[in-house]
């Protein structure tokens, strides 16, 4: 059986939880991470060298990086809807997560880890409100690209795209911070609650 490492409080550790419950697929979960298991000793840094989580073992195989391993679990279980293989429809799917990977990430991070984490090294006034900005201004990217759609991130069917940004703009809308309204957001975060799987591991109290 799967096994996946990780604490189910971790954004990253519940994308691959839900992108499981979207294939019905059977795991077993292990908590590592803050206040559980540590990822600093030498058989975990063995799994994984950057010691952070998620961790997925599928029988020999181990893999780490949350979208990554997404992907694989997808590809594994040939679902094309939420992963297109038609190279054109894969990448417009694939360029939205990449962008929560990457620009989405980076706007949010010093924000959070003041207002959220409360880390002594991420207190200053100007950055968090710089960060906060930026996180904005990315939200109102994703508010314009859901206008044009009318339904999901990469258009008119869920993909692995909705997963990795739905939980994200959950923490979006539980940060404590000034946030415009984005009606498209808005729309589309409603329809991402009518899904189970979301509703399991999405608005559930976590961040």
């Amino acid at each position: 059986m799967l096994e996946i490492l990780g604490r189910a409080s971790s954004l990253n550790v519940r994308k691959v939880l839900w992108t499981c419950k979207e294939l019905s697929l059977a795991f077993d979960r292990e908590d590592y991470g803050t206040g559980f298991r540590s990822l600093e000793t030498e058989e975990f840094r063995g799994l994984n060298p950057n010691a952070q989580i998620p961790v997925i073992i599928d029988g020999d195989f181990v893999l780490w990086e949350s979208n990554t391993i997404c992907r694989y679990l997808i590809n594994k279980a040939e679902r094309d809807d939420l992963l297109p293989s038609d190279p054109v429809s894969r990448a417009r799917v694939e360029q939205w997560v990449d962008w929560q990977a990457t620009e989405l990430n980076q706007a949010w991070r010093y924000a959070f880890c003041a207002l959220h984490w409360k880390y002594p090294a991420y207190q200053d006034t100007d950055q968090i409100a710089a960060s906060v900005k930026a996180w904005n201004r990315m939200m109102a990217i994703l508010d314009a690209q859901l206008a044009k759609t009318g339904a999901y991130v990469s258009g008119s069917d869920f993909t692995l795209a909705d997963i990795v940004l739905g939980l994200s703009t959950n923490r979006w809308l539980r940060t404590p911070i000034e946030r415009p309204v984005y009606p498209a957001v808005a729309e589309w975060y409603s329809r991402l609650c009518e899904r189970p799987a979301f509703l399991e591991y999405g608005p559930n109290g976590t961040i």
